[in-house]
């Protein structure tokens, strides 16, 4: 298809969901040079998630109070006079906030923030077309991620279709908790899934991400028998999950799916998004866990290589 084209949307509806971030000249979320697409909502809810701004499906305000010089322009802004200035900065009355945003409109420092800009299919489309020099030349896509994509289904389809029209290759970052027809209806238009394993052991997997993952696992093995390309991704935190026994049911659970091997990446956990709960008033939902150390991901990769696995840090 010509490089310059759009695609015909002729008879689309052009839905339109919220979209908290775009990333540009992404190079860990599948091959080549990418644009992801971060779409709001997720129906997990991990304590050591490092975009918490993405797990409500709905918009939210985000506070930086280092940022805020205390002028006052958004006490005067509020609508719903939900805002005091205080001499720490601002205080917020949820009760009174409806989140219009004007508040975040007129802040002269970006202080204030609204997280997730709703979007149209069309919208999405243009900001993925502005990057396909940079697809093309490296052989990189368009990721669709979240939050969980996967809760957007009729948004998420009409966006892979949109991009096969276009010839270019899609992604979907997925932690897989969803009506399973849905999940093969996306499998069928999408070129690549980074599958999110947290752990094999449900009490476990409940306790720290508040779901049970008997639906992820029968998920996975699902998409396995379509023959999908999938590559597994595992957040590896210390203390969490990166215990050998762990470690060794999740890579025989692995070893078992259907097709090829599956590549699988271990994602060590950072501290960096703690500063994302204290923008969203939530400083206490974060816990402060463990980086694993060197010697937790080396044995990672060599349990998973034992069991004919390649595994990669990072």
């Amino acid at each position: 298809m010509d490089s310059n084209a759009s695609p015909d949307l002729t008879g689309f509806q052009n839905l339109s969901g919220l979209v908290f971030d775009i990333k540009r000249y992404a190079i860990n979320d599948g091959p080549g040079i990418r644009i992801v697409v971060f779409l709001k909502g997720c129906n997990l809810n991990c304590v050591w998630c490092h975009n918490p701004e993405g797990i409500s499906p709905k918009q939210e305000r985000m506070y930086a109070q280092s940022k805020c010089i205390r002028c006052g322009t958004c006490v005067a802004a509020c609508p719903e006079q939900a805002i005091v200035l205080t001499e720490e900065g601002i205080v917020t009355d949820t009760s009174l906030c409806n989140l219009t945003g004007l508040c975040a409109a007129v802040c002269p420092t970006t202080a204030l923030e609204m997280t997730g800009q709703p979007m149209t299919v069309d919208e999405i489309m243009t900001e993925i077309e502005k990057e396909r020099v940079f697809m093309e030349q490296s052989g990189g896509g368009v990721t669709f991620s979240g939050g969980e994509p996967l809760m957007h289904p009729d948004l998420l389809i009409q966006l892979l279709d949109a991009c096969k029209m276009c010839g270019i290759h899609t992604a979907v970052d997925t932690a897989g908790l969803a009506n399973t027809a849905i999940l093969l209806e996306v499998a069928k238009r999408t070129d690549l899934f980074l599958f999110d394993l947290k752990m094999m052991d449900p009490e476990r997997h409940h306790k720290w991400t508040g779901v049970t993952n008997e639906k992820i696992l029968e998920n996975l093995k699902t998409l396995a028998e379509t023959g999908a390309h999938i590559i597994i991704r595992i957040p590896l935190i210390g203390g969490i999950n990166d215990d050998a026994d762990n470690i060794s049911e999740t890579a025989r659970f692995v070893a078992d799916l259907s097709g090829e091997n599956k590549a699988v990446n271990l994602l060590p956990y950072h501290k960096i998004a703690q500063t994302k709960y204290t923008k969203l008033g939530k400083p206490d939902d974060f816990q402060l866990l463990n980086e694993p150390d060197k010697e937790a991901q080396e044995r990672a990769v060599e349990i998973f290589h034992g069991y004919g696995i390649k595994a990669n840090i990072g």
